[in-house]
């Protein structure tokens, strides 16, 4: 299975600017061969924009999920992409996952809200997603979920082989791409598919550096500052020796 990331710069709230790049992009990591294409955070109304995520969060099953549906259903290419998200009078950072078809594969709400912004903003999600996903079992996590250690290693207790990150990652930060993220990824046997912005969002820049880490914490895949299509062929995984994988999870102890 290939799988793609898709760094690109914010749109902020020109939404049907986003949706058109979200249709060129699928059609191109469709013809490179992948399944799957993993777009930023709060790619829907863009992620640094607290009045627009008031304003035009819309529901499950809206306007924008029928776009990415779709999409999905024409070029032949599933996404997984972030967006404002209205329930009631809640609002939340989530993302939805469809395939090929447009089918809608699973839907996942940020669980560690990071700073002012995001808390001001959002509710806090209270659930993992975990769902099939070709021959892996996948989880989705959004940005600073992943910097924490309890949920990769929850997800890993339950089967997750794959976890896709929609991310906002800020420059000045690129530790979080570079180690930590590879480092999570070799701790529970994972492969991480990391999807960040480059450029600038509304006075915030992004460091860009999004990454495809495979279970033994090296690179299946790479970007730099720029916008960028990184495809990556997850039966690389398949290669790896296995006693170079981590032991932790049947090694460790507790201490009272």
């Amino acid at each position: 299975m290939k799988l793609a990331l898709a760094q690109c710069a914010p749109f902020g709230p020109d939404t049907e600017a986003a949706l058109t790049h979200v249709a060129t992009t699928l059609r191109a990591a469709r013809a490179a061969g992948a399944e799957m294409v993993v777009f930023p955070e709060l790619l829907l109304p863009g992620y640094n924009k607290p009045e627009a995520h008031r304003a035009l969060a819309q529901p499950q099953g809206g306007a924008w999920e029928t776009s990415l549906s779709r999409i999905c259903s024409e070029t032949g290419c599933g996404l997984t992409a972030g967006w404002a998200e209205r329930d009631g009078d809640r609002i939340y950072n989530a993302v939805s996952c469809f395939d090929g078809t447009g089918r809608k594969l699973a839907h996942y709400r940020k669980i560690q809200l990071f700073g002012p912004m995001e808390q001001s903003v959002f509710t806090f999600g209270d659930q993992y997603t975990v769902f099939d996903l070709g021959p892996h079992r996948t989880a989705l996590l959004i940005c600073y979920d992943v910097e924490f250690a309890h949920h990769g290693h929850a997800l890993a207790a339950q089967g997750v082989d794959l976890l896709l990150v929609p991310t906002a990652n800020a420059r000045g930060f690129e530790m979080v791409p570079d180690l930590l993220v590879p480092a999570r990824a070799y701790e529970t046997r994972m492969t991480i598919a990391y999807a960040n912005y480059c450029g600038s969002d509304n006075g915030l820049a992004f460091g860009g550096h999004s990454v495809v880490a495979g279970p033994d914490g090296a690179p299946l895949a790479k970007a730099g500052m720029g916008d960028s299509l990184l495809i990556a062929d997850l039966s690389a995984v398949t290669a790896i020796d296995p006693t170079l994988l981590s032991t932790q999870a049947t090694d460790r102890r507790d201490v009272p």
